[in-house]
């Protein structure tokens, strides 16, 4: 590991550990659409009326409804349809994640496209989360796809970080090291920050823990199972791993050694899931 690598994780363990890393809050349509949703009597209404005020989420909302994986023969036009269709936990789960976007830009290039990458592998995973989810467990499609989508949120502080120093911005090789080795600890801290279910909140730490084996399949099996299957084709050391010996596989009663690529209907699946969130 550079020095200049093992100085910043340094820099950075240590301001989490005396909670001086400043952590990124949730967008204000996110954060009242979960604090309506705690309202046990809350009604579609009320929830429409929440996310109606973000005009850009909304069309996100009416797209999802519409697309091939959950759409129905009568198209939906309007939010609150939209959210009867879908229930409210699942428009609220859905509203967080497709809400959380406009977190992954910045004011530099390089880091702005570093954190496009990192939203779109987001996205992608959580595609394949929600499909791995419906076909092969009894969990909550949402709840797996929300997982999907902030896995990967201890990144943005350690972007935010890079950005104020050009030294570690001008030497990708040690930031990415960086990036590897800390976001599970800041994703987690983030998202009990942000009071998310313990369930989805330690999917960062635990998702790349490939002997991980708990008592019952969990969204961090349903991330670490799509994570492995997005980088099938690719040459990335995950490929080179012996899937077989991972846990996950056989909890979610899924062969390693299956390319849901070739399945037609979960390949297709899948790409309808990843095209919703894009």
């Amino acid at each position: 590991m550079s020095k200049l690598a093992e100085k910043v994780q340094q820099e950075l363990i240590q301001a989490i550990e005396n909670d001086d890393l400043v952590l990124p809050t949730l967008p204000e349509v996110a954060l009242r659409v979960r604090e309506a949703a705690e309202d046990p009597d809350i009604g579609i209404p009320q929830i429409s009326k929440v996310i109606g005020n973000d005009a850009a989420l909304t069309a996100r909302i009416i797209k999802v409804v519409n697309s091939p994986l959950l759409r129905t023969n009568k198209e939906i036009t309007d939010l609150q349809m939209a959210v009867a269709r879908l229930g409210i936990n699942y428009t609220c789960n859905l509203a967080t994640g497709l809400a959380m976007e406009q977190m992954f830009q910045a004011t530099s290039d390089v880091v702005d496209r570093k954190m496009r990458e990192v939203w779109n592998k987001s996205t992608e995973i959580a595609g394949i989360c929600h499909v791995l989810c419906k076909h092969y467990t009894r969990l909550m499609p949402d709840q797996a796809t929300l997982a999907g989508l902030v896995h990967q949120i201890g990144v943005l502080p350690i972007l935010t970080y890079a950005e104020e120093h050009n030294e570690l911005l001008a030497d990708s090789i040690s930031l990415n090291h960086v990036i590897e080795q800390i976001h599970p600890i800041i994703g987690d801290r983030i998202l009990r920050a942000w009071e998310f279910p313990e369930l989805i909140a330690m999917v960062p730490s635990q998702y790349l823990n490939f002997q991980r084996d708990s008592a019952k399949v969990d969204y961090v099996d349903i991330v670490q199972v799509a994570t492995l299957q997005s980088f099938l084709g690719s040459e990335h050391p995950y490929t080179q791993l012996d899937w077989s010996s991972i846990p996950a596989f056989s909890k979610l009663g899924l062969d390693p050694n299956v390319d849901m690529q070739a399945d037609e209907d979960l390949s297709s699946a899948m790409e309808a899931a990843m095209n919703m969130l894009q």
